[in-house]
C-alpha cells in the first residue's frame, strides 16, 4: 500500500435561499469543505475532509495548497498503513527524524490552524484506506464498538421564542429525544436567549434533552447571567459559552453553574484539549475530526476524556466524511454516549455521497461498511468543485 498520489479539492455548495438559516455567522448561504483523496499503487482510494471553518462556510483555497504543496511531497512513496508514523512526519516536517528518534515532538510552525486541518483531512483518508484494505470499518481499527447503537441529538434550533417550540418539536417528531438550539449574540441580549430556552422547555416538556450552543459569543458575565436564569430548565449542556481563546473564563463560567459545559470544536490537537482540562473548563470534549488532527489525534483526545472521566461528543457539523469519522470515534470510545446529527440544510452530508446518512428514530447504529463507509459521487464533485 504505497501512496501514489495525494490531492485535494475545494467543494463549494450553495444552499437555496428558502433553506438557509441565520445565526451569529449571518445568513448561511453555502457549505464548503476540502475533500482530500489519497490513492495507492494497488488501486485503493481513501477520502477525508479538512475544514477551513468550524461552521459550514469557509474559503478552502489555502487548505488545497497545503495538501498539494506541503503534505503531498512528504507522503508520496510512503507506506499508507503506517498512519501514526505519517502523522508525525506531517506534524514535525523536516525534523520528523528527530521526533521519531527521540520520542517527542519537534513541530513545524504550523502546529495549529490550517496546517493541522490539512493534516486532519489526510489522516482521515489514511484511516479510510486502511479500513478498505482490510475489509473492516474504521471503528474496528480503533478497537471495536463499545455499543451497538447510540442516541443522536438533532442539531439546529435558530427560531425565535414564538417558533422555537415548533421547530424543535419537529425534530422530536422525527424520533429524536435530544435537541440542540443556538443562542448567544445572535439574540441581541441575554434575556432573549433565556426566553427562547424557556419557551423550548415549555414546548418539549421534561423528557427531551436540550443542549444550547452560544458559539463562543457571550462574555463571562453574560454567560453567568444566562446560566442563572436557565438553571431550572435542566439543560443537557451549554456549548462554547465564551471565546475559545479564554479557557480560564470558560472555567469561571463552569464553576458558577451546575449546567455541564461543552467545548473543543475549534481546538487543535490533544495539547489544546489538555489545556482545557487543566484549566477545569469543560465537562464534555468536542473535537472536530476535520480540524483537530484527524482520527489519529481524535483517539488521543478520546483517551483524555476517558482518563479524566469527561464525556466525549465529537463535533459532527460537516460533510459525510467528518460525520462518519466522528461516529466511528464515538462508537469506539467508552466516554461517548450521544452523537450530533445536523438538521441544517447540508448537501455535503446528504448529497455528496452515495450512501444515505440517517438517524432513524433518533438512533445511529455502529458502522459496518469498510473504511469510513461512504463513497463520494463524481458528478457532485465535478459540479461543485471550485478552483
Amino acid at each position: 500500500m504505497i501512496i501514489h498520489d495525494v490531492d485535494a479539492v475545494w467543494l463549494h455548495c450553495p444552499i437555496p435561499y428558502e433553506k438557509q438559516h441565520v445565526s451569529d455567522f449571518g445568513r448561511v448561504s453555502s457549505f464548503d469543505m476540502t475533500l482530500v483523496t489519497i490513492t495507492t499503487d494497488d488501486g485503493l482510494t481513501g477520502y477525508g475532509e479538512a475544514k477551513a471553518s468550524v461552521g459550514s462556510a469557509g474559503v478552502c483555497a489555502a487548505l488545497v495548497t497545503c495538501v498539494r504543496e506541503e503534505l503531498r511531497p512528504l507522503l508520496v512513496g510512503q507506506d499508507a498503513r503506517q498512519i501514526t508514523r505519517l502523522w508525525e512526519i506531517m506534524y514535525n516536517g523536516p525534523r520528523d527524524h528527530y521526533a521519531l528518534a527521540r520520542g517527542r515532538a519537534f513541530p513545524v510552525l504550523g502546529r495549529r490552524g490550517l496546517t493541522i486541518s490539512a493534516i486532519s483531512g489526510v489522516d482521515m483518508a489514511l484511516w479510510d484506506l486502511l479500513g478498505k484494505a482490510l475489509g473492516v470499518p474504521v471503528v474496528q481499527l480503533l478497537g471495536g464498538a463499545c455499543r451497538d447503537q447510540m442516541r443522536a441529538y438533532a442539531s439546529g434550533g435558530w427560531a425565535d421564542a414564538d417558533n422555537i417550540g415548533d421547530q424543535l418539536g419537529g425534530y422530536v417528531a422525527r424520533g429524536f429525544d435530544a435537541v440542540k438550539m443556538r443562542i448567544g449574540v445572535m439574540d441581541g441580549d441575554v434575556a432573549t436567549s433565556v426566553a427562547r430556552v424557556q419557551a423550548a422547555r415549555r414546548a418539549l416538556g421534561p423528557n427531551v434533552d436540550i443542549m444550547v450552543d452560544a458559539h463562543g459569543t457571550y462574555s463571562v458575565s453574560e454567560a453567568k447571567q444566562f446560566c442563572r436564569a436557565v438553571e431550572d430548565t435542566n439543560l443537557r449542556w451549554f456549548e462554547e459559552p465564551i471565546n475559545a481563546d479564554n479557557p480560564r473564563g470558560t472555567a469561571e463560567v463552569r464553576h458558577a453553574t451546575t449546567i455541564p459545559i461543552a467545548a473543543g470544536e475549534s481546538e487543535f490537537t490533544r495539547f489544546d484539549f489538555r489545556s482545557l482540562i487543566e484549566a477545569g473548563a469543560v465537562d464534555i470534549l468536542q473535537p472536530d475530526l476535520a480540524i483537530c488532527g484527524g482520527l489519529t489525534e481524535g483517539r488521543r483526545i478520546a483517551e483524555l476524556a476517558a482518563t479524566y472521566q469527561l464525556e466525549l461528543a465529537p463535533h459532527c457539523w460537516g460533510s459525510a466524511f467528518s460525520f462518519t469519522a466522528g461516529v466511528s470515534l464515538a462508537f469506539a470510545s467508552p466516554a461517548a454516549v450521544i452523537i450530533e446529527f445536523s438538521l441544517g440544510a447540508n448537501p455535503l452530508l446528504h448529497e455528496l455521497v452515495e450512501e444515505p446518512i440517517a438517524a432513524p428514530n433518533g438512533k445511529i447504529d455502529a458502522p459496518q461498511r469498510p473504511g469510513l463507509g461512504v463513497t463520494p459521487r463524481a458528478d457532485f464533485i465535478e459540479r461543485y468543485r471550485r478552483g
